[in-house]
């Protein structure tokens, strides 16, 4: 019987083994390939009489056309075809740290890089991912470092008539005290959802990351999904998998904002909190910006703390609701009550530099005070990423007088 056990143990191994072999068919193409002079070599197997190009974010852009206007876009590469018919392409400088997303072009068509099985969905497109390390890109990281935890909810809406999903991010060490933090209500862009700002930010590795350096108060995140009138991002609803799209009902239109009260109850009465204006902030990218404008003006007493990410600003034209009326009266309430910071960041070649230059001059003719950050690049996840490590180590401190 023993005998007979070991056996088939061996003949086991020995299937198991030739599996292998036939899975990965040889030595497996490395891609990308991170040199140590900073440098990335892509690879990829294809036939000699295809064109192969790359398409990244590491690139130099190029002007893309879109239903939504002219932006700028990723640049593409050629690839050589080499030895055995992998095709290949260095980057010809060494790339600045920075989280980094590509595609390979086939014959014009867009595909995954099969040797890389790290990816992002951002709205309905899926790209591959890899860091190079090294300055801020490190926050980018996950570290030895003590981690949150990250939790997916529901809450009831009645406002909204539906149950709703939201992200949320404690700190280290939440589960084991018994003091209460303060919450960041962190915001995600038009297409996006409660998913975004996790994969596509790195907010909890960010928020692990400067905690553990001590250079931001431990704190509670709140990521929502600001698609008024979805249960949750793509696939995790009612509505099943869905395609993702930018095209959705109940987005800027004021929904939204009147119903987010609620999220805030939902989270007072959840965790342990600091239920009180100096203990909340409230800040997002883009649509997330323009969501954090008009909720903060809208309840003057609820957040101590404002951050608008590459905001747009104003309602587009014919849009009503009581929360866009007498924005000058609102935020005169609004600075009258002297919130504790509010904070503007804008790349110098995004779509809507202008819109936030006309409400910077808005904000300094009527003398309200406010901290501005211009970054280069436009309306990308490498600008959100680097507001989103400024923005948090100036969270819940001390008032000065």
């Amino acid at each position: 019987m023993k005998r007979l056990s070991t056996l088939t143990v061996a003949l086991l191994l020995c299937t198991l083994s030739f599996a292998q072999q036939a899975l990965w068919g040889g030595a497996p193409i490395v891609s990308p390939e991170i040199n140590s002079d900073n440098t990335v070599t892509f690879r990829l197997k294809a036939p000699d009489n295809m064109k192969v190009q790359i398409t990244g974010d590491f690139l130099p852009t190029q002007k893309i056309q879109t239903p939504y206007g002219e932006f700028d876009g990723p640049g593409v590469a050629d690839l050589t075809l080499g030895k055995d018919g992998i095709w290949e392409f260095t980057t010809p400088t060494p790339l600045s740290p920075e989280l980094y997303s590509y595609s390979f072009l086939v014959n014009d068509l867009k595909m995954m890089d099969p040797s890389n099985v790290y990816s992002i969905r951002d709205v309905a497109s899926t790209t591959n991912v890899f860091i190079v390390g090294g300055e801020r890109a490190d926050l980018y990281k996950v570290n030895k470092v003590p981690h949150g935890t990250v939790s997916r909810m529901w809450y009831n809406s009645p406002q909204l008539g539906i149950d709703r999903r939201l992200t949320v991010y404690t700190p280290a060490g939440y589960e084991t005290s018994s003091k209460n933090y303060p919450v960041l209500y962190l915001l995600h862009g038009m297409g996006g959802d409660e998913e975004a700002w996790m994969a596509l930010g790195r907010s909890s590795q960010i928020l692990d990351n400067l905690i553990a350096q001590g250079k931001a108060e431990p704190m509670i995140v709140v990521m929502t999904n600001g698609n008024a009138a979805l249960e949750a991002a793509p696939g995790e609803s009612s509505l099943g998998m869905t395609a993702p799209s930018m095209q959705l009902p109940k987005t800027m239109e004021g929904s939204f904002e009147l119903a987010f009260p609620e999220v805030v109850d939902f989270v007072d009465n959840n965790f342990r909190t600091v239920k009180s204006k100096s203990g909340r902030a409230i800040a997002g990218l883009s649509m997330g910006g323009y969501h954090s404008l008009h909720i903060s003006k809208q309840y003057p007493d609820m957040f101590d703390y404002i951050g608008l990410f590459s905001a747009a600003i104003l309602p587009n034209q014919g849009v009503t609701s009581p929360v866009y009326d007498n924005l000058e009266t609102k935020l005169k309430t609004q600075f009258d009550k002297k919130p504790a910071l509010y904070w503007i960041a804008i790349g110098n070649k995004d779509f809507l530099y202008q819109a936030n230059n006309d409400y910077r001059k808005l904000l300094d003719e009527k003398g309200y005070p406010y901290t501005y950050l211009e970054t280069e690049d436009g309306h990308i996840w490498k600008n959100w990423r680097i507001y989103l490590t400024e923005f948090t180590p100036l969270l819940f401190k001390q008032k000065t007088a």
